[in-house]
């Protein structure tokens, strides 16, 4: 996202005359989710001047800074102490989707139930990612190898490939293993967990963009706008 982003944190970039992560912020307030955490690293102190402690969108924001960028896994164990114990939602600063956060609470309670360690939201693969992420089947993710595989003969449906959206549900434990302050990916966690079947998730057919070049950050503009 350079030149943007040496003077702006990624989140505060904005389409459609606001800031990406203030989106998510009031759709979460909308959806009656008003306690968010806001791990940071990269200019870190410009997200905190503009957020402030949430209250003007109806929110209470607390901050997990991390001095220098932990990746996905390595930020959520991080800010492990300010979660609590129970199921708890991550969604990406740097996307854009019209998805319904109200949805969230029965989600976690679901995952919660089935014994679930983690509940991801699945979008159309985009054209610069064509072979996805995971594969979908239902509603439990597999991993894409399995489809190498020739199908069982009952014929059930096959998996679809389909992309994260950088939005899920998690429970405390699987971010346990991590010491606070270490650098760790979310990926590898979750390969894991899917090889245990232990991950459940969702096709989300709505709007949706990785802010990930300058020139998808223009385009969201013009859509939303």
């Amino acid at each position: 996202m350079r030149p943007l982003t040496d003077h702006t944190p990624k989140p505060l970039l904005q389409a459609g005359g606001k800031p990406l992560i203030v989106w998510h912020i009031e759709r979460l307030a909308r959806a009656g989710i008003t306690g968010i955490i806001i791990n940071h690293a990269h200019l870190g102190e410009q997200i905190e001047a503009a957020l402030g402690d949430g209250s003007r969108f109806g929110a209470h924001i607390t901050y997990s800074p991390e001095g220098k960028a932990l990746e996905t896994a390595g930020g959520i164990a991080n800010a492990l102490p300010l979660l609590g114990d129970a199921p708890f939602a991550v969604v990406n600063g740097d996307i854009w989707c019209d998805y319904d956060f109200a949805q969230l609470p029965a989600c976690a309670a679901a995952m919660q139930a089935s014994g679930d360690v983690a509940h991801l939201v699945l979008v159309d693969n985009p054209p610069y990612h064509p072979n996805g992420d995971f594969a979908l089947n239902g509603s439990r993710i597999y991993p894409l190898p399995t489809l190498h595989f020739p199908p069982p003969t009952s014929h059930p449906p096959l998996p679809v490939l389909l992309t994260f959206s950088g939005i899920g549900i998690y429970q405390p434990a699987l971010f346990a293993g991590i010491p606070r302050g270490s650098v760790a990916p979310l990926a590898p966690l979750l390969r894991a967990q899917i090889a245990l079947g232990k991950v459940s998730g969702e096709h989300y057919r709505g709007l949706w963009t990785d802010v990930g070049t300058p020139q998808r950050l223009a385009e969201l503009d013009i859509r939303i706008r």
